[in-house]
């Protein structure tokens, strides 16, 4: 997204090829076929394999030794073929029309002229996301099918797990870590070129770990790094924390307003190029 990293983030940090269509393809099998095996008894499990070993002993005629590898990928065969998974040129095209798709704003609820988009048109492959906040998961779903790598941190475990669900059911699992955390304790060691923040997310959070979380943020994101602060609705179990309230802890970064809604107005706020503290001051 942003070409103002320096020589030392670049080394600490390797951007991720983009993945080729046959490794997606790849990808969706093995998850679609775990997800299946997930479903199935012991029992039914083993008559898969009894009826694996009898393909393979029908189709060698002894020419050569069943090893656990043969049986284990024949088992993938045969539940592939159970669930009529497409081949790769027919699942090609679907896939090509998902992607597409997903990478419209209003697939996923969002503003067709938000600053996601802007900042989704200047990411590049492997470029790195954090989302804060699982209520966020349509931007963080939406940025990954640009192909960033998109970290999504949340303080509750049910959330997560459902937000690794969709990402599997949306085929964009593979540029997506849902992670849980305890504000103010830890982030990932990665330095974003976005970060996106919806307030509810960290309303919960005692005022000092709020604040310790803002300044890791920033002091990890390089120079020309966004930070976008949702708008979002009052979380009702607790006192509600506008976007404006964290605007001042942006004391430097150059601040956009935008356009207020029902959900109250959110902003984005850009890193100085000048600002060059984050190679040297990012924990190990």
């Amino acid at each position: 997204m942003l070409n103002a990293l320096n020589q030392a983030q670049q080394s600490r940090i390797a951007r991720r090829p983009p993945r080729s269509l046959k490794q997606e393809y790849q990808e969706f099998l093995l998850q679609r076929i775990e997800e299946y095996k997930n479903t199935l008894s012991r029992e039914e499990l083993l008559e898969i394999g009894d009826e694996a070993v009898r393909e393979l002993e029908e189709s060698s005629a002894g020419q050569y030794l069943l090893t656990e590898v043969l049986l284990l990928e024949h088992v993938d065969r045969i539940i592939a073929r159970r669930l009529r998974l497409p081949a790769f040129p027919r699942w090609r095209l679907k896939h090509r029309a998902l992607r597409a798709a997903q990478r419209e704003p209003t697939h996923w609820g969002l503003e067709p002229d938000g600053p996601l988009v802007r900042c989704a048109s200047r990411l590049e492959p492997g470029d790195v996301a954090l989302v804060m906040g699982a209520a966020a998961l349509p931007a963080a779903l939406y940025l990954a099918a640009h192909d960033a790598e998109v970290f999504l941190l949340d303080q509750d475990l049910g959330a997560i797990e459902a937000a690794e669900g969709r990402a599997v059911t949306e085929q964009l699992a593979g540029r997506f870590h849902a992670l849980v955390i305890n504000w103010g304790s830890w982030l990932p060691d990665v330095a974003p070129s976005l970060v996106v923040l919806d307030p509810a997310a960290l309303a919960p959070a005692r005022a000092r770990d709020r604040n310790a979380v803002i300044a890791d943020l920033k002091t990890r994101t390089p120079p020309g790094g966004v930070h976008v602060v949702l708008a979002s609705a009052t979380a009702r179990e607790v006192i509600p924390l506008a976007p404006e309230a964290l605007q001042a802890q942006y004391g430097g970064w150059h601040i956009a307003r935008r356009r207020r809604t029902k959900a109250g107005a959110g902003f984005t706020a850009t890193k100085p190029e000048r600002q060059v503290d984050t190679a040297v001051n990012v924990s190990d």
